[in-house]
């Protein structure tokens, strides 16, 4: 299973309320008439996207903005929804959103270990990143120990963008991602994520 993840934000002093008002009716048309491949869309309010300010302006400060996932069933759906999201039924709900975008970066994850159900409930996105070189450890320990029910663990498949190799979302930063358990050179980042759509 896959995730195509796509972080944005609004044009510097554009009318935030109508952009999210846009992305809210994108998503809404997606689970409306999904694409052949889609299990479903979530769209996130997050208070920073450290990553993004690559994406943006030079010198530009990491802010917040949106966190979109898309949940596909393979790669061949990734290619679907491209053309669908631009396509018959979505086109004008995407391009009222395409006009006031200002910054954007994406990323493909795959489901590692977990759930996928923990995606739309998860509050807190740990994203763990480790120095170039650096041996990966047994990833079921960034699970803290097992985890449990909510959490899931997401690896990149493809670099897209800046963001971390590793997203494990949980109900908490748990033991796994702490500085102590983390091998050296690896660093994680929890971020508060508020669900804002999806299904």
């Amino acid at each position: 299973m896959l995730a195509y993840l796509f972080w944005h934000r609004p044009v510097p002093g554009g009318d935030g309320g109508d952009y999210e008002r846009a992305l809210l009716a994108f998503h809404r048309s997606l689970e409306h008439q999904p694409p052949v491949g889609l299990r479903g869309s979530w769209s996130f309010r997050v208070a920073e996207l450290p990553w993004l300010a690559a994406a943006g302006p030079a010198g530009s400060a990491p802010a917040g903005g949106y966190e979109d996932w898309y949940l596909l069933d393979d790669y061949a759906a990734l290619g679907v929804l491209n053309e669908a999201a631009v396509g018959h039924g979505h086109r004008s709900a995407h391009d009222h959103a395409a006009r006031a975008f200002g910054a954007g970066a994406g990323g493909l994850y795959a489901l590692h270990e977990g759930t996928a159900e923990a995606l739309a409930e998860a509050p807190v996105a740990i994203w763990v990143t480790r120095a170039p070189g650096t041996a990966s450890p047994v990833l079921g320990e960034l699970l803290a120990d097992g985890g449990g029910a909510g959490t899931s663990l997401w690896r990149r498949q493809l670099v897209m963008g800046p963001a971390p190799e590793f997203c494990l979302l949980a109900p908490e930063a748990g033991a796994g991602v702490s500085p102590g358990r983390l091998p050296s050179g690896w660093s994680a980042r929890a971020i508060a994520r508020e669900a804002i759509s999806g299904g």
